[in-house]
């Protein structure tokens, strides 16, 4: 009895066998499918939702774990993805100051995704410390602090928290505490930080899919005169091989072309299944989704040079249609023409879509009218755009829908 208890114990310590939990989807799916207006599309998926099992599926990807209410990019997080049924988790990639790989949206975001302000000892190491708000001079409130100002021991003595930070604050106290209020610190107690083998470790216990994304460095390149970006990019891959994992459960990303050509030059196997982010429309000024004629590169010439996997924001992808219905951007056509798949990012980062969804409905605005739209939104990704998935602040509202329509 003693040995049982014992191994029972190992297990419940360190999550362990965590491949054989079942998909929780909780209330939202459900309460999203009650905010649609009536049609076949609410009829279909409320018939789907009466008792019924949820399996794990490869359309609903984990955007930095379960960030809509768990600290992003946090362990916790993560579990909150595996157990809402993503088949694919997010890790974003960036490096220490000992070179070694971590889990973090930004190089340069510990002051608004972690405690490090509150600790004045590695708060004392951020590139530029606290600056509060002067309301005097209308000075916002300000902080820099970079993974690559810690050790990876140090980054890991951190405490995740909501990403969010108050520019009108006067003190420390009062920048951290800011989630937005349609967010909640309810799951934010405990945050644990991961680096990029530990991540490796977590998803292959779960027996899901891996898509890390080799974030753009935010301080000179090669670092400390040495690091390069070629090195970066090779230590992301190495870490895989390292663990054994094959290149098919692996979909590299990253915003720069150049780490999709590298991985596709080096390291062909994982190179096929790397993910060209697409946020031209932030880069390039006057980036049209309707004007082929202006994007450089084209999809063809994407295509040309070897990227299979194309990933714009969600607005690219659609615009309205008639009748108040929402249908296929030229972008989305021209892409399936030249035979690039697509995956889109982010659903369920936008809060209430009473005031039109802001950022990632801004090309369907006119047609967006409530939260229901979240799913009519979903179904024509995947019905007309056909996308391979799309990211998800909260996994179970794609796990939800993959399940109800039949997508992997």
């Amino acid at each position: 009895m003693r040995a049982i208890l014992a191994v029972l114990g190992l297990l419940l310590a360190g999550g362990a066998a965590l491949a054989g939990e079942g998909v929780q989807l909780g209330p939202r799916p459900f309460y999203l499918v009650d905010q649609l207006k009536p049609g076949p599309l609410k009829e279909h998926l409320a018939a789907c939702g009466i008792d019924r099992p949820y399996t794990p599926r490869t359309f609903s990807i984990s955007h930095r774990g379960a960030p809509l209410m768990f600290p992003e990019h946090t362990r916790e997080g993560l579990l909150a993805a595996y157990r809402m049924g993503a088949g694919i988790i997010e890790c974003d990639v960036a490096f220490t100051k000992d070179r070694q790989l971590v889990c973090r949206h930004s190089q340069c975001d510990l002051h608004t995704t972690t405690d490090i302000l509150a600790r004045p000892n590695l708060a004392a190491k951020c590139t530029t410390g606290f600056e509060p708000a002067d309301p005097a001079t209308g000075r916002k409130a300000s902080a820099k602090c970079c993974t690559s100002d810690l050790t990876l021991a140090e980054f890991k003595s951190l405490n995740g928290k909501m990403d969010a930070a108050d520019p009108d604050a006067t003190n420390v106290a009062a920048y951290m505490n800011a989630t937005p209020h349609w967010r909640t610190d309810l799951y934010a107690s405990t945050g644990t930080l991961m680096s990029h083998k530990e991540y490796i470790a977590l998803v292959k216990g779960m027996g899901r899919k891996f898509t890390p994304e080799l974030k753009a460095p935010q301080v000179p390149m090669p670092f400390e005169g040495t690091y390069t970006q070629d090195q970066y990019a090779q230590q992301l891959i190495d870490e895989y091989k390292q663990a054994g994992i094959p290149a098919s459960d692996v979909y590299p990303q990253s915003f720069q072309l150049r780490d999709i050509l590298y991985w596709l030059e080096k390291d062909p196997e994982f190179g096929r299944q790397a993910i060209y982010l697409d946020d031209r429309d932030e880069t390039t000024k006057g980036f049209d989704p309707e004007k082929p004629e202006i994007w450089k590169p084209g999809m063809a010439e994407l295509a040309a040079k070897g990227v299979k996997i194309l990933a714009p924001p969600l607005w690219m992808l659609v615009r309205p249609g008639p009748e108040g219905t929402i249908e296929p951007s030229t972008y989305a056509r021209e892409a399936k023409k030249a035979g690039l798949d697509l995956i889109a990012w982010s659903l369920e980062r936008s809060g209430p879509l009473k005031e039109g969804g802001g950022y990632y409905y801004q090309s369907i605005k006119p047609v967006v009218t409530g939260d229901g739209d979240i799913l009519r939104l979903l179904d024509v990704l995947h019905g007309q755009v056909g996308v391979l998935g799309v990211f998800s602040d909260w996994p179970a509202t794609t796990t939800f829908y993959a399940n109800c329509v039949g997508a992997p």
